[in-house]
């Protein structure tokens, strides 16, 4: 059924050089104390005077940025412990590290590149968050943790976006020929650089008060190659992004966080990262992203792994007792386990699934007595009590388009069948979404018409209830859905 392909990571070739870079970067971080190396004390023209930051008072400053993120970061209903206080998350040597990154970047940058970052480029910086923000609200908190203080807000907030930026720049050419393009491409004239000043932040609204109805396009720079079956999280403050198929010819084991509120792109760490991979699953838990499965030229996987963006670090996760490798299945969280269920595996669709416990590294197998019939492109929603899978196909030679789904209870470890009666067509390929009630699917494919019908389904009633059709988007399939606490929005087709 799939054509397999070449996996290898889009980040491979550069990992020599990174290893050289923070080899290089662990003896300059010797040399930062308690007061920063002259090269950033003179970055200013010479005759400003520029107060300097200690290394302890960055620190606390970063820390200062992370509890702004920390407090609009998701912490998932269906957990049963309430969420902890930033400190149990991040430790002072993870603070640390990240202030250490950013200067040894712009470090690397004066020394390899021969390009310090300057003091105007500093105000550029901050002027471009301003301007671009896509959460005005939350850059206002974090001006606002840093005291509205113009140098603060240039050195802890603006330099460690920049140096990313630029050093990763730099190292796409992994020799000097980047820092003469910085050098000889033409530059506009400025005015002698005499003090920071805080820019003003774009407002959400427009003139009347009212939201724009409107696209604000994301940054592309450091954005993470193009790809398709890859997976995307949103933690509350970043959206992150990961593996899929890129346009190379190749699977991917690379991702990146999106920041709406600096519109900035950072990579995830590729270090102990699974292996390349597409049309696996990932679920957010409240402090990690846990993929699993999928599939790449070596066959189906039955692995994955646990990616913590405070830390911007991966650990693997244990293979003992999981399920059979697979793609195409779906993942629910359900407060403490992530439950993988169907797919599609060597040995064709697969009603077997398997309970990941993050605390403990364990797999739980699913029971398969009263399950649905195998299954792949059908959809689960977690209900605070049970998973609810419905739809899809399975496949024996030719396709078998499904109406059928059931419920399966984690407490009790059983299946129970959904009711047919009612229920929308058969199909795959569709949504659903949880809205505290019911299971609402819509859309979908049947093998020869996109649907544009759906329906509500009530666990507690055991029943179906058609949605209305008046109005409705034409009929698609492999678009999106979500629930925004009071409708469901669906986007983009493949009609």
């Amino acid at each position: 059924m799939k054509k397999k392909r070449t996996a290898q990571s889009g980040l491979f070739s550069l990992r020599p050089l990174l290893a050289l870079f923070f080899c290089a970067a662990a003896v300059y971080s010797m040399f930062v104390t308690e007061t920063l190396p002259a090269f950033f004390r003179s970055e200013a023209p010479a005759r400003i005077p520029q107060r300097t930051l200690t290394f302890a008072e960055r620190v606390g400053y970063q820390r200062a940025i992370e509890e702004v993120y920390w407090r609009h970061r998701i912490w998932p209903r269906e957990r049963p412990d309430p969420k902890p206080p930033l400190d149990t998350v991040m430790s002072q040597a993870h603070l640390e590290r990240k202030v250490h990154d950013y200067l040894r970047k712009s470090q690397a940058l004066q020394d390899y590149w021969q390009q310090p970052i300057t003091s105007e480029q500093l105000q550029a910086e901050m002027n471009r968050m301003a301007k671009h923000t896509k959460q005005p609200e939350v850059l206002r908190e974090l001006f606002q943790a840093l005291g509205n203080d113009p140098l603060v807000i240039a050195e802890c907030l603006a330099r460690s976006t920049l140096a990313e930026r630029l050093f990763t720049s730099a190292l796409a050419y992994r020799d000097v020929s980047w820092a003469e393009s910085q050098r000889t491409r033409p530059r506009k004239a400025v005015r002698p650089f005499s003090s920071y000043t805080l820019p003003p932040i774009a407002t959400a609204l427009n003139p009347e008060g009212t939201c724009f109805d409107a696209w604000r396009a994301t940054s592309t720079t450091n954005a993470p190659d193009a790809r398709v079956n890859h997976t995307a999280v949103w933690t509350g403050s970043e959206m992150i992004v990961w593996g899929g198929y890129g346009t190379q010819d190749f699977f991917l084991n690379t991702g990146g966080r999106y920041n709406p509120t600096t519109d900035t792109w950072t990579s995830t760490d590729f270090i102990n990262a699974p292996s390349a991979r597409g049309s696996h699953t990932a679920v957010w838990t409240g402090s990690e992203m846990i993929i699993w499965g999928g599939v790449n030229n070596g066959g189906y996987l039955d692995t994955g792994g646990r990616y913590n963006p405070s830390s911007d670090s991966w650990v693997v996760t244990g293979t003992a007792s999981a399920p059979e490798a697979r793609e195409i299945h779906t993942s629910v969280w359900t407060g403490s386990e992530m439950i993988v269920w169907g797919g599609f595996s060597a040995g064709g669709t697969v009603n077997t699934g398997g309970r990941y416990n993050p605390n403990s590294d364990s797999w739980t197998a699913t029971s398969t007595t009263n399950a649905p019939i195998g299954r792949l492109s059908h959809t689960a929603v977690w209900t605070s009590s049970e998973m609810l899978v419905w739809g899809g196909y399975y496949w024996d030679g030719n396709y078998h388009y499904l109406q059928s789904g059931g419920r399966y209870n984690t407490s009790t470890d059983r299946w129970v069948a959904t009711s047919t009666t009612n229920a929308p067509e058969a199909r795959c390929s569709h949504t659903a979404v949880w809205t505290g009630i019911d299971m609402i699917v819509w859309g979908g494919y049947d093998g020869s018409s996109l649907w544009n019908t759906g329906g509500k389904y009530n666990p507690l009633t055991n029943s179906w209830t058609t949605t209305d059709t008046t109005s409705a988007p034409a009929g698609r399939q492999l678009h999106t859905a979500v629930w925004s606490g009071s409708e469901m929005i669906v986007w983009g087709n493949r009609c």
